[in-house]
């Protein structure tokens, strides 16, 4: 199987498919015109996406109560006034970390975005031991 070479190495699309499949995050590629071309397909999302998903804008594959931030974050993204946002939101009483990052080519050109989710409920707190200490013993 050929290699697709990247910056720091190649790797097969078996090898990328096995990255994104087992990697506990969600993926989620949408382009320069803000529509959505990719999305990891793992059996660790949260908020699914499917075949029809993909072609869409992404303002399709958002609720309704999300759309006006996202609708924010991009245009900020298109402008080059933000590289970045990460938020955390509570999803059926879990904290989710959902990060947006603009991404570019090698000559500055803005290329569209990438918005990675992560539950972070497993993640422990720095500074407390108690809370360090609770944690470990409040693992599913």
């Amino acid at each position: 199987m050929a290699e697709i070479p990247l910056h720091g190495g190649a790797l097969t699309t078996t090898q990328l498919n096995a990255i994104f499949t087992t990697i506990p995050v969600e993926f989620d590629f949408i382009d320069e015109n803000d529509i959505v071309c990719w999305s990891s397909a793992n059996r660790h999302r949260l908020f699914k996406r499917t075949d029809d998903d993909l072609g869409k804008h992404v303002l399709e594959v958002h609720p309704g109560h999300s759309q006006g931030r996202v609708k924010q974050v991009l245009h900020e993204m298109h402008s080059g006034d933000r590289d970045s946002i990460k938020i955390l939101i509570h999803y059926h009483k879990r904290p989710i970390s959902i990060a947006f990052y603009a991404l570019h080519d090698d000559q500055g050109k803005y290329i569209g975005c990438v918005e990675v989710t992560q539950p972070v409920d497993d993640m422990q707190e720095r500074g407390s031991l108690f809370r360090n200490i609770k944690q470990m013993f409040n693992r599913h």
